[in-house]
């Protein structure tokens, strides 16, 4: 099959890029212009260069395409160069569905976000929603993955675990909202690609949640990673009601590493139930792999 993939320079996107390939099929990369720059030389890959809020460019890009794999996400916005949530999750996804419309494509797998809903407290989580359902609403055949967080080497974009390895090498003191026990399930990012490939093979008329065999606390997953790193953990508890009263002041500026969207995620945790990993694994045929510390170095 042919399968455009947007997102496909981010840290995702080189991941399922490969197991496409390796599954046979031919890929067709979306890729912003500029960033195009950064991505390997690949004979099997055709880039497309078009911003995802171009209608006219992905419709093009699309043309003799069998599916899409929706992978453009964001997880800080910066709304004075319009980088929100609102046009990089919802409309994005609008304007991929109707360029599917145009040249009659009917697949697509959409990469979501676990804990995606409508009530959720942060604009990321409803956001994914509204992508979601617009998915579900508007494209004959789909499947909306919804990983945890990932794990695992992939590309240059940003990911929690070298944002959380940055505070340790750099900062004397670490420092920890509220008491840190919000309960976090990685995944590994070849599950996610691999998950992927089987969507886009065999469709999956579903929303399935990605998640690994382990819960683990933020706490102890900020401790493996000092650990592998060989350096020392000092941490210093900020209350988290503090945090959130601050937050939106201080998230106007890009060094702060932490936003109050982010915050209210941390505080509700990103975890899955044994019910909804079980549903993952009869649907998608195999179960999700443990995160080792070799996984957390190769994600630095």
């Amino acid at each position: 099959m042919r399968v455009l993939v947007t997102g496909s320079t981010g840290y995702l996107g080189r991941a399922v890029t490969a197991a496409l390939l390796e599954a046979g099929h031919e890929v067709v990369a979306v890729m912003r212009p500029g960033s195009h720059r950064a991505w390997p030389a690949d004979a099997q890959v055709r880039r497309a260069v078009a911003d995802v809020m171009d209608e006219r460019a992905l419709t093009e890009a699309m043309s003799g395409c069998d599916a899409v794999v929706h992978l453009v996400g964001i997880i800080r916005e910066f709304p004075r160069q319009g980088v929100t949530m609102d046009r990089l999750h919802v409309q994005a996804t609008q304007a991929v569905l109707s360029a599917m419309r145009a040249v009659g494509v009917e697949r697509i797998v959409y990469v979501s976000a676990l804990r995606a809903r409508p009530d959720a407290p942060s604009r990321y989580h409803r956001s994914k929603w509204a992508a979601e359902c617009a998915v579900r609403e508007q494209a004959p055949a789909w499947s909306i993955l919804r990983p945890s967080i990932i794990v695992g080497r992939g590309g240059p974009g940003p990911n929690f675990v070298r944002q959380l390895a940055d505070l340790i090498q750099k900062s004397p003191v670490v420092p920890v909202v509220g008491d840190g026990l919000y309960l976090l399930q990685p995944v590994h990012i070849q599950d996610v690609a691999r998950a992927v490939a089987a969507c886009v093979t065999s469709p999956i008329q579903a929303t399935v949640d990605l998640a690994g065999p382990h819960t683990v606390t933020y706490l102890s997953l900020l401790g493996r990673i000092a650990t592998v790193l060989h350096r020392p953990l000092r941490t210093i508890r900020v209350p988290m009601r503090l945090m959130l009263r601050v937050a939106p002041w201080l998230e106007r500026f890009p060094a702060f590493p932490v936003t109050h969207d982010q915050l209210l995620m941390l505080r509700e945790g990103n975890a899955t139930s044994p019910e909804q990993a079980e549903t993952a694994r009869r649907l998608l045929g195999f179960a999700c792999r443990p995160i080792t510390d070799e996984d957390l170095l190769r994600s630095l």
